[in-house]
């Protein structure tokens, strides 16, 4: 059968697994009656929540006699490192690109990547039946991405289409309100070239993709780069210096149809396909006949900029949420995850019981934080930190720069600018953006942004649009001003009361509710000042046989701030720590003894 193997690439929420769905029911890979969930490709839990890809999946589609591999590719920059490998796997890119917002920071990282790699893409304007859509801008916008990322002429002379993927339709027409996908399935096969490869020499590919089944183990997925492989036929697996890591049989071949992975007999040369019975091998080796004794060459993957430390739960109150708490478990899961996720790297620390945790950015640490905690897993999270380099030739420091595209109402661009200012924050760029908006354009140093997405949420009432990609290192930006404000310690170990808090509220913002558990060095607030307070939350009131001459004073209580994980580890300061459970998140003293504290605080004030 003919095949087609192609990406589909974007910016985060521009509609890509809607757009997959859609080409689901239209090519008869769902029955007309049959209930699937909507954007079916988001199969995993927090995806589901979030409304973004985060792991890349592989599918097909049977379209007039011809088979279509898809791949649907997160389009946030923290999951870059699926991006890069995913584009190997495949002969061509559709680039969908939202006809209001136009092309993005991440627009530009997956699209810079594809056209590196010599891909030709078709450019899909999705989303003309917004009201503020402005499809033939964009088309043009787009033109100019691409001359930037100095695309080749061929490159330039990009096939495009005019589409509403929520609806299931594309039209060359920017004017056209409604069809079908088939302008689309048709441009595919006409545009993208089949697979290049070679059916009759030695069967070879590289694993771009690993997870594990209960069932089968490890399970490799690749594209094959040549000949052919039958279920239990031996193979090899080779590093990238040729060293052959493991030999073993073919327990199962499994191969893409519709949402399912079905088995087959048999596989050859171009198909995308997943191997499972290997036991040793991962992301970036090369499966091979035995006969082969060369790799194939893996594209580098971007290096990690940010980095925290896991290390187990020291809280009085560990254990009591998770049954994941030891130092070896964690260490165990931490590999894991570095094996199947090659934008993430685990080292070891000075410390016992901790790990240092190398990533992307806070979302795709975030993102393995949650997974962990609701795996049963209770960890002590620290503060992230920007990986800095060298320069080979000057010995200068250099740290990790970010260009951050923001929107926002004209009314908040002066605040914006300030706080991206104090930041390090360079503009690079600052345009009207649609009626009444901006946008503005930063190159700014990663550590000056930890922390601050909630506080552009506030300053922009919550209208402001942020994204950050990864730019380039530069020489190091100068000191930058940490958070404002003190926090409010609990210097007691119980129950909060009622009473207590009420007096505290005029002491700044209160995390935590009555009734809840706390315990001495837990951070229970934010000082309106900028030194810490040390506080009793569980002093309650004094009863007395004096009779008053008026009423006593209701306890009415403000709500408390309540953090998400994201939102905890960007906030905590140098000398505090997440506690993260399945149950709770809680902020701490990374020393909970009140007189430790004091003598660190001391010493690094004469350091």
């Amino acid at each position: 059968m003919p095949l087609r193997n192609i990406a589909i690439i974007a910016h985060v929420d521009h509609g890509k697994t809607t757009l997959v769905d859609a080409m689901f029911r239209q090519s008869g890979t769902f029955r007309a009656n049959q209930q699937v969930a909507e954007r079916a490709m988001d199969s995993n839990d927090l995806e589901k929540e979030r409304g973004i890809t985060i792991l890349s999946k592989c599918t097909s589609i049977e379209w007039q006699g011809t088979r279509i591999n898809i791949v649907d590719t997160p389009g946030h920059a923290d999951f870059g490192g699926e991006v890069e490998r995913i584009l190997k796997m495949v002969d061509g890119v559709v680039l969908l690109v939202d006809a209001a917002e136009g092309p993005m920071p991440q627009t530009k990282f997956v699209t810079g990547k594809a056209l590196a790699l010599g891909l030709r893409p078709i450019v899909v304007i999705n989303k003309i039946d917004r009201g503020d859509a402005r499809p033939d801008e964009v088309l043009d916008e787009v033109f100019d991405l691409f001359t930037a990322l100095e695309a080749s002429d061929e490159q330039l002379d990009f096939p495009y289409l005019y589409a509403v993927g929520r609806d299931g339709w594309a039209s060359d027409d920017a004017e056209a309100a409604g069809g079908d996908l088939n302008p689309l399935f048709e441009l595919l096969l006409r545009h993208v070239a089949p697979p290049q490869v070679d059916a009759d020499a030695p069967f070879a590919m590289i694993a771009t993709l690993l997870d594990a089944d209960p069932y089968l183990g490890r399970v490799l997925t690749g594209r094959i780069q040549s000949g052919r492989l039958a279920h239990n036929d031996t193979i090899h697996a080779l590093r990238d210096d040729g060293t052959v890591v493991e030999t073993t049989r073919v327990t199962k071949l499994l191969a893409f149809r519709g949402l399912d992975r079905v088995p087959v007999e048999e596989v050859s040369a171009g198909d995308i396909v997943a191997i499972a019975g290997l036991r040793v091998a991962t992301v970036a080796d090369t499966i091979a006949d035995p006969s082969v004794r060369e790799a194939i060459t893996a594209p580098p993957i971007d290096p990690p900029t940010l980095a925290m430390r896991f290390a187990i739960n020291d809280s009085p109150l560990a254990g009591k949420d998770g049954s994941k708490v030891q130092s070896r478990v964690i260490r165990d899961r931490l590999l894991a995850e570095a094996e199947g996720n090659v934008a993430i790297k685990i080292s070891e620390t000075g410390e016992k019981d901790a790990f240092e945790v190398a990533g992307r950015g806070e979302l795709q640490l975030g993102v393995l934080i949650e997974t962990m905690r609701r795996e049963g897993f209770e960890l002590t999270i620290g503060r992230p930190r920007v990986l800095y380099r060298n320069d080979p030739d000057t010995g200068q420091r250099l740290e990790p720069i970010e260009e951050v595209s923001i929107d926002v109402d004209d009314a908040f661009t002066g605040v914006v600018v300030e706080k991206m200012a104090e930041r390090k924050g360079e503009m690079t760029d600052m345009r009207p953006f649609g009626i009444g908006r901006t946008r503005i354009t930063f190159l700014a140093p990663s550590r000056g942004l930890i922390g601050y997405h909630g506080e552009f949420l506030t300053d922009t009432r919550g209208t402001g649009i942020m994204h950050r990609l990864y730019h380039s290192y530069a020489p190091y930006k100068g000191t930058i001003q940490g958070r404002h404000s003190g926090a409010i310690v609990s210097a007691q170990s119980g129950t909060s009361v009622p009473f207590a808090l009420w007096n505290l509220e005029e002491r700044g913002v209160l995390f935590i509710g009555p009734g809840e558990q706390v315990y001495a060095g837990m951070v229970i607030g934010e000082n309106a000042k900028l030194s810490d307070l040390e506080v009793n939350p569980l002093k309650a009131k004094q009863l007395t046989n004096i009779r008053a001459a008026g009423k006593d004073d209701a306890v009415r209580l403000t709500t408390p701030r309540r953090m998400s994980l994201e939102e905890a580890i960007a906030y905590i300061g140098d000398d505090e720590v997440v506690e993260v459970t399945p149950k709770n998140i809680r902020l701490r003293k990374a020393t909970l003894d009140p007189h430790q504290r004091k003598r660190e605080r001391r010493a690094a004030m004469a350091g």
